[in-house]
């Protein structure tokens, strides 16, 4: 029961900090200028930082192999995601505009945004490894499968990307370089000055919070009253947080993972929609308003599921 307290804590911890987004909007002190300047600044400045801290004081030489495991658990896992996803949207007969979203949705989790405070929260600074791990297996899709589906459900033309540009695309990305540099680094034994480490320690501190204000301020933008469930969303919402977190435990037992890792990454399948899928369906004439009533809905029934989840675990 005590997993199960700590994740009631810590939920009510990620949803007062996600108050503090939706308010600000609210009162007209975010606005999508201050959205931008927060996605930028997260996703290319501080979370670079925080794989760089996470990974470098949490793993050693010895431990590269177990990683690469684990980043092939992770691309199992979401590769049967996915494919479930694919044949119950088809069975949903659902439109051209949402199906490529359907799938996109409840095959793909927020890893950063919300994965980095949730995993924080329940195991502390040590699972920082774990969910980088993940987030390197995980993002593999969101860059190639995850577009393809929005380009197939929309309606503009999107830019048809060769497997030359999908790695160029993939590895220009600050959080995967920092990810590689650390390897790299572990792989030579070599560790950055002091200095350096202090830095990226205290940027690293403000991932948590700004993700969780940004995540506030798109619930805001799409509005608590004009959440309902559209089309399919119910049991998207079933496939995100529940069936999800069912596979991801089966192909970590499949792969001989336990422990700490095998939570993390449980956890980590069980988050909300992935935020990119809301801006690919607006950037490529797919249905953007299934997608950001989703991603809200989802980001709300986790903080449900998520203590019940760790429960489970526990």
């Amino acid at each position: 029961m005590a997993g199960f307290f700590n994740a009631i804590s810590a939920c009510l911890v990620l949803l007062l900090l996600m108050s503090v987004g939706y308010f600000m909007g609210k009162i007209g002190w975010m606005t999508a200028a201050e959205k931008k300047f927060l996605s930028q600044y997260i996703v290319n400045i501080a979370v670079p930082c925080n794989c760089i801290v996470g990974l470098l004081n949490n793993l050693d030489r010895n431990s590269l192999t177990q990683a690469g495991m684990m980043v092939l658990t992770a691309m199992l896992s979401v590769t049967v995601d996915l494919l479930v996803s694919a044949a119950v949207a088809s069975l949903l007969r659902l439109p051209r505009e949402r199906w490529g979203v359907f799938v996109a949705m409840a095959g793909l989790s927020n890893t950063l945004f919300i994965g980095i405070p949730v995993c924080t929260q329940l195991f502390g600074e040590t699972s920082m490894p774990f969910i980088m791990l993940y987030y390197l297996g995980h993002t593999s899709f969101l860059q190639s499968v995850g577009v393809m589906l929005i380009e197939r459900a929309g309606s503009q033309k999107g830019r048809k990307t060769s497997v030359t540009g999908f790695i160029k695309d993939m590895f220009s990305k600050p959080p995967i370089l920092s990810v590689v540099a650390s390897i790299v680094m572990l792989a030579l034994g070599l560790r950055l000055p002091d200095p350096v480490m202090r830095f990226a320690g205290y940027i690293s501190d403000s991932v948590s919070p700004l993700a969780l204000i940004y995540c506030g301020f798109i619930v805001y933008e799409v509005g608590l009253r004009n959440l309902r469930f559209l089309p399919g969303l119910p049991t998207m919402l079933v496939m995100r947080l529940l069936l999800s977190p069912v596979i991801c435990l089966a192909c970590c037992s499949l792969m001989g993972m336990e422990g700490l890792p095998l939570r993390v990454f449980v956890v980590e399948s069980a988050l909300p929609v992935v935020s990119q899928v809301t801006v690919m369906a607006g950037a490529y004439g797919a249905d953007e308003e299934y997608a950001a009533t989703g991603a809200c809905l989802s980001i709300l029934g986790s903080f449900v599921t998520i203590p019940v989840l760790m429960l489970i675990l526990s």
